[in-house]
């Protein structure tokens, strides 16, 4: 988390190039000025709202084959009921028109019954995009830790997934040696495996 200040700077980075104009931009827009002080009153660490997360959703396009591949894989399970939605509110909230998805809730391993989950979704009608890159903008991948890095690849693979890169091992001052590889699910998304010792 930032510190107030810090937090400052990020969000008013492009109009301001020194801490000397800080008070200039705040002084032409009260909005400005009132969260400068907001910022300032704020302890470290402090966020502005409350907050608990709840869940990664992956849009599909075969939702019940990416579903047995997490849970097959690692042992992903689902939670709560299948779901089905459509109606006026899923038009409103995602805009668009007769929206109509379904899918099912995973949860993740490691955090029992309280933890996120993986929301995977379809829609009826989808819209395709390309093959995800490392290094495209928006969500990269999902990660997860694992007893071997080389045998979860394998898993991977064997269940329909892939590999997007090598296995590599890394050294990261403070932290401890890494061993991690980027692979794909069965559609493509990028899942990393990491072992750290």
């Amino acid at each position: 988390m930032l510190s107030g200040a810090k937090h400052l700077e990020f969000y008013l980075q492009p109009m301001v190039q020194k801490r000397s104009e800080i008070l200039r931009v705040a002084e032409n827009d009260t909005r400005r000025l009132l969260i400068l002080f907001q910022i300032l009153r704020r302890s470290p660490g402090q966020c502005q709202i409350r907050s608990k997360y709840v869940h990664t959703n992956l849009i599909a396009r075969d939702w019940k084959r990416l579903v047995r591949f997490y849970f097959e894989v690692f042992g992903c399970e689902p939670e709560g009921p299948e779901r089905d939605m459509s109606g006026a509110w899923l038009d409103e909230l995602t805009s668009l028109r007769d929206a109509h998805l379904t899918g099912v809730h995973l949860r993740l391993p490691g955090y029992g019954d309280d933890g996120p989950t993986l929301e995977i979704f379809s829609y009826d009608r989808l819209i395709e995009s390309e093959l995800p890159e490392a290094n495209r903008c928006g969500f990269g991948h999902v990660a997860f830790a694992v007893d071997d890095v080389d045998e979860a690849l394998e898993a991977v693979i064997a269940a329909g997934g892939g590999a997007v890169g090598n296995i590599e091992t890394t050294k990261a001052e403070g932290v401890g040696t890494l061993r991690v590889v980027y692979s794909r699910d069965p559609e493509g998304n990028i899942v990393e495996l990491q072992k750290w010792s």
